[in-house]
């Protein structure tokens, strides 16, 4: 039996080839790896929605305009009906999964109606979905180098422009996206 290196706390960061239109050119906050597959958010796919839309639909009150405003992403493909939360500090919500000791990813209601108050996590990304891979197929991905995967830098989950956050997260490594084809071969 293999034993499988966790990608939790790890940026997947589509390479330049991949054309699924659910993750071209994005990177992906991974929150849960093992044996059993792995879970994450895109963190960089920006939908045409705010917070403040959220949380009218879900009858929570605020009047923070700057709340209001935050921008929804487009977390992955599956549960796309389903919010998530990814954020610094993890704190103490109802259903919670610890990343790291710094961060957490929530998705229960009472995240959202601290943020309203603002009360919520020092920094805080809101999806809809998340990215779910089944029990070796992200191993599989990475075979065929469908991603590039390195450890995850809070400062661009939370501070860097979503727009640049592609790019940033392969710097990371070393590596300037721009400069890779997205054709593959065979020597």
């Amino acid at each position: 039996m293999t034993i499988v290196q966790s990608l939790s706390n790890h940026f997947l960061i589509a390479m330049p080839g991949l054309d699924d239109p659910n993750f071209y050119r994005t990177t992906t906050y991974i929150c849960e790896h093992d044996e059993n597959g792995a879970l994450g958010v895109v963190i960089n796919r920006p939908l045409d929605m705010k917070l403040g839309e959220i949380l009218q639909h879900m009858d929570i009150g605020a009047s923070n305009k700057e709340i209001l405003s935050r921008q929804v992403y487009m977390g992955g493909p599956v549960q796309n009906d389903r919010g998530f939360v990814l954020h610094e500090p993890p704190g103490n919500w109802e259903a919670t999964l610890k990343v790291t000791d710094s961060i957490g990813i929530t998705s229960s209601r009472d995240i959202l109606q601290a943020i309203a108050e603002g009360n919520g996590p020092k920094n805080a990304i809101v999806t809809l979905g998340y990215a779910g891979w089944g029990a070796g197929q992200l191993e599989q991905e990475l075979a065929d180098n469908t991603w590039l995967s390195g450890p995850a830098s809070s400062k661009i989950v939370f501070e860097t422009p979503s727009e640049e956050r592609w790019v940033a997260a392969a710097a990371l490594l070393g590596i300037d996206l721009n400069l890779l084809s997205g054709d593959a071969g065979h020597a």
